[in-house]
């Protein structure tokens, strides 16, 4: 049985920018059970750099609008934000704005499926 080993490399990009925004409306249940979160009507997921960001952006979503947080990780700058859809759109607008008006960082479109 020859297995083949496969190695991931996460590369950070310099600088400081929101990577990754997107909204997942309606995600199936088994989606929330595998991510081990709470069900709701939306996932907004984003990716950040430096990944420190994430504590601020999730500080922002969870004022900015009817949020919680699913998943946080200030290793690599990941963070997932539950609700319903209007509400994850909200906070993540919010976040984008703030990042990039006061921070001075590049935002991404918030994109959606």
């Amino acid at each position: 049985m020859n297995e083949e080993k496969k190695r991931f490399i996460q590369e950070f990009v310099p600088g400081k920018q929101v990577t990754l925004s997107h909204i997942i409306a309606n995600p199936d249940q088994d989606m929330f059970e595998k991510l081990g979160i709470q069900e709701a009507g939306a996932l907004g997921i984003l990716t950040l750099t430096p990944s420190e960001t994430v504590i601020i952006a999730g500080d922002l979503a969870t004022k900015s609008a009817n949020v919680k947080l699913g998943f946080l990780d200030r290793f690599t700058g990941s963070l997932v934000i539950v609700g319903n859809v209007s509400e994850v759109e909200m906070a993540m607008q919010e976040i984008n704005r703030f990042l990039q008006g006061t921070l001075k960082y590049t935002p991404a479109e918030i994109t959606k499926s």
